[in-house]
């Protein structure tokens, strides 16, 4: 049974998921879009906006916070100047998710995930 089971599997064990939503979270900070599959962008949504939320605070808690889930300090240092002071106003809703059809080897549905800005 899938009792309290909220997030999606993506056919990963939870420290590979896990370790997988660091990288794209870092990614998409870095380069502010990515191409991903739809389920992979769905998944990373929540994670993001929770890390550019704490972004918008940027308290000394905040800070260590997001340096548990990311561990690139140009990434963190990006995330605290230029993004979270981008969104003071905006009361959440940071990304975008973009459908882009199929992928040409197997047909995975494919999607772009982006800043809003």
């Amino acid at each position: 049974m899938r009792h309290r089971k909220k997030q999606r599997g993506l056919s990963r064990s939870r420290s590979h998921r896990r370790a997988m939503l660091r990288n794209m979270a870092t990614s998409l900070l870095r380069h502010e879009r990515i191409t991903t599959t739809t389920a992979k962008a769905k998944e990373l949504r929540p994670y993001v906006e929770r890390l550019i939320t704490l972004g918008r605070r940027g308290d000394l808690h905040a800070r260590r916070q997001v340096a548990r889930k990311i561990a690139d300090r140009e990434v963190q240092a990006k995330l605290f100047a230029e993004i979270g002071p981008r969104y003071t106003e905006r009361p959440g809703g940071y990304t975008r998710i973009l459908k882009l059809g199929n992928r040409r080897g197997d047909a995975a549905d494919m999607a772009l995930i982006e800043l809003v800005r």
